[in-house]
């Protein structure tokens, strides 16, 4: 099976949505994921937008997905955070489901094990109610930062659209193996970001690198054939990618991306 491959939304660096489906289509992707707004900290570069606050931009983008044939893969944007009810984005499930988004990702900050537990509990439970499929992402340095403990918080969850979303950059980065993501339940698995790194970080800050400078398959020293080939062959890869020092310096988001999308599409033939 030949896998699809999508550009997620770091990548895009604040391109507003309906020029992101327009690029991911020009670049031969099938796919994007997207948040409900921008994430903070991008450069300047773009007007701000909301798909919670704009009517006309939800319908926009419903339109751009049909006519450029690209669909919304993952709704991202969130976070289980210290002081902070996840329950309070539960309107944002019936803006994801508008959209046609299938999936809604989620990454847990709270240090407290079990309040992250009822947290992550209760989104499973919002995106199930609105027919969306949830996952888990794992990050190094946070509570939930090992294959194992993520595992173990889907479990301990136990709703049935809880799945993991497994990150190259998280996973080698937190000492797991491609071995490791090969023994892992494939029902388990629901979404796939790829991008590449040094296998050992030359910046101070962990966030500061994954939010805002990755780097292309093959730049870097993931042993992505490897990862590839030991997930389950169902699964579309969102390439997460972002690269501020290029958007800061004038390259454009076309210009950035199109080596990676190229450097996959021969990592995928390979």
């Amino acid at each position: 099976m030949t896998r699809a491959i999508g550009i997620d939304f770091i990548s895009f660096m604040g391109l507003p949505p309906v020029q992101s489906v327009a690029l991911a289509a020009q670049l031969g992707c099938k796919h994007v994921s997207i948040a409900l707004a921008p994430m903070p900290g991008n450069p300047p570069r773009y007007p701000e937008w909301s798909l919670r606050e704009d009517a006309v931009l939800r319908r926009d983008l419903i339109a751009a997905q049909r006519d450029y044939d690209v669909t919304i893969s993952l709704g991202e944007g969130y976070l289980i955070r210290p002081g902070a009810d996840i329950r309070d984005t539960e309107a944002d499930m019936a803006f994801m489901r508008e959209l046609g988004i299938p999936i809604a990702n989620i990454v847990a900050v709270d240090p407290e094990w079990n309040r992250s537990i009822d947290q992550l509990a209760a989104f499973a439970e919002m995106a199930d109610a609105s027919g969306l499929q949830a996952t888990l992402e794992m990050m190094p340095g946070v509570l939930i930062g090992t294959l194992g403990k993520a595992v173990a918080a889907i479990k301990e969850v136990g709703k049935p659209n809880l799945r993991l979303l497994l990150d190259s950059m998280h996973v080698f980065r937190s000492g797991a193996t491609a071995e490791d993501v090969a023994k892992l339940d494939p029902a388990l698995v629901g979404y796939v970001q790829l991008c590449d790194v040094p296998l050992v970080s030359e910046y101070a800050s962990y966030g500061e690198e994954a939010r805002f400078e990755r780097l292309a398959p093959g730049e870097g020293e993931l042993p992505l054939a490897d990862f590839i080939k030991a997930l389950p062959s169902h699964h579309m890869l969102g390439l997460e990618i972002p690269m501020r020092a290029k958007a800061q310096a004038g390259i454009t988001p076309q210009e950035a991306l199109a080596p990676a999308v190229a450097a996959t599409s021969t990592l995928l033939a390979a």
